[in-house]
C-alpha cells in the first residue's frame, strides 16, 4: 500500500467502502445498518454477534460481505453434538505413522458460527479462545490463525429449548450485538422479485486481505481529541451501578455495567465510523452511532426492570441523551 500520508489512506478506505456498500447492495436489500456495523467491526479488528429471527439472510450477509473482501469463508453450523475439535481440527496417524494434523474450519478469515448457542460450553469456549488469540492449541502445538481473522456468530431470540446461552464473559468478546429486524414492505416485495427468478448476481472482489490488515492499523493511528475520549470512557462508566458516575435510572435498573472493553471498543468503533463517514477525527456522534451495539450485550438488568418491562435500549438511550 503506497500512500504519501494517512489522509490519502483515509479517502481511499472511504472509497473502497461505498465500492463495497455498492457491491454488497446486488444481492442484500434494506439491511444497510446491519451491514454497515459488520463492516465497522470488521476494520476495528472486533467479531459481531447477529441476533435474528430465521430468514433474515444472515448466511447470505456473510457470504457477500466475503465475496466483495476476496477472502477465505467457512460456515460452521452449531449443533448439541459438536466436539471442539469438529472446529480446531484434529491430529490423524498417516501412512508414515506419523501424527499429522488435519485442520479444522476455524482456519479461514471469516468465520459464520451459526447458531452458537446451540452448541456445549466447552465447543464455544475453543471457538471464543481463537476469537480472542487469534491462535488455536491442538495437541500441545499452537497454530496462529491467518490475518484478518473475523468471526461473525448468529442467535435465534425465539427459540431458546436445548441451547447454551453464553455467559456474560464470552459475550463480551463479540465487539458488537447486532439486532437484524424484519425487512420494510418496499425492501420485502424487492427481496421476493429478486430471489424468485433465475437472476444471478456476480460479485466484485472489492478489496484484498492485505488491504484490510493495513486499513486496521490505519484506524489505530487516527487521532482523537480528549473531550471525544472523556465521553466514551465516562459513557461505559456510567453504565456501572452504585459507582460515583451512576445516574439514577442506572443505579435503579442495572445489575451489572460494561466494563474497560466496552470503552476501548467505543473509541475503536468511533474511530471507524468516523472514516467511513469522510471524517479524519472521530466526534461525539460518532461515540453515540456505535453505543448501542457495543453496549446492548455487556449491561445486565435486574429484576425491578423485567417486571417495569425496562430495556436495555430504554437505559441506553437515557445515558446518550
Amino acid at each position: 500500500m503506497n500512500f504519501k500520508n494517512d489522509v490519502e489512506a483515509v479517502d481511499s478506505l472511504r472509497q473502497a467502502y461505498e465500492k463495497l456498500n455498492t457491491e454488497i447492495r446486488k444481492v442484500i436489500f434494506g439491511q444497510e445498518q446491519v451491514v454497515k456495523e459488520v463492516l465497522i467491526s470488521i476494520f476495528s479488528q472486533g467479531h459481531c454477534l447477529l441476533v435474528g429471527v430465521p430468514g433474515l439472510a444472515k448466511t447470505l450477509l456473510v457470504n457477500t460481505i466475503a465475496q466483495t473482501l476476496g477472502l477465505r469463508y467457512k460456515r460452521i453450523q452449531f449443533t448439541p453434538d459438536l466436539m471442539p475439535s469438529d472446529i480446531i481440527g484434529t491430529e490423524i496417524l498417516d501412512e508414515d505413522r506419523h501424527f499429522k494434523f488435519i485442520k479444522g474450519p476455524l482456519f479461514a478469515n471469516i468465520i459464520l458460527a451459526d447458531e452458537i448457542n446451540r452448541t456445549p460450553p466447552k465447543t464455544q469456549a475453543a471457538l471464543l479462545e481463537a476469537m480472542q488469540e487469534k491462535s488455536i492449541t491442538a495437541a500441545g502445538t499452537n497454530y496462529k490463525l491467518e490475518e484478518p481473522f473475523f468471526v461473525l456468530a448468529t442467535q435465534n431470540p425465539i427459540e431458546q429449548e436445548g441451547t447454551y446461552p453464553l455467559p456474560e464473559a464470552q459475550l463480551d468478546r463479540f465487539m458488537f450485538n447486532v439486532w437484524l429486524d424484519y425487512p420494510k414492505y418496499k425492501d420485502e416485495l424487492t427481496i421476493v422479485q429478486n430471489t424468485t427468478t433465475n437472476r444471478k448476481v456476480e460479485l466484485e472482489n472489492v478489496i484484498t486481505g492485505e488491504e484490510i490488515v493495513y486499513y486496521q492499523n490505519l484506524i489505530r493511528r487516527i487521532p482523537i481529541n480528549d473531550n471525544v475520549l472523556e465521553y466514551a470512557v465516562k459513557l461505559a462508566v456510567k453504565t456501572r451501578p452504585n459507582t460515583e458516575m451512576a445516574p439514577e435510572i442506572v443505579n435503579k435498573y442495572l445489575q451489572w455495567g460494561a466494563g474497560p472493553r466496552a470503552s476501548q471498543y467505543l473509541v475503536i468503533g468511533a474511530k471507524t465510523h468516523a472514516v467511513l463517514n469522510g471524517k479524519y477525527s472521530p466526534d461525539i456522534e460518532d461515540i453515540q452511532a456505535v453505543a448501542k451495539p457495543i453496549l446492548r450485550h455487556r449491561i445486565v438488568k435486574n429484576y425491578k426492570a423485567e417486571a417495569e418491562g425496562v430495556t436495555v435500549e430504554n437505559i441506553i438511550e437515557e445515558l446518550l441523551k
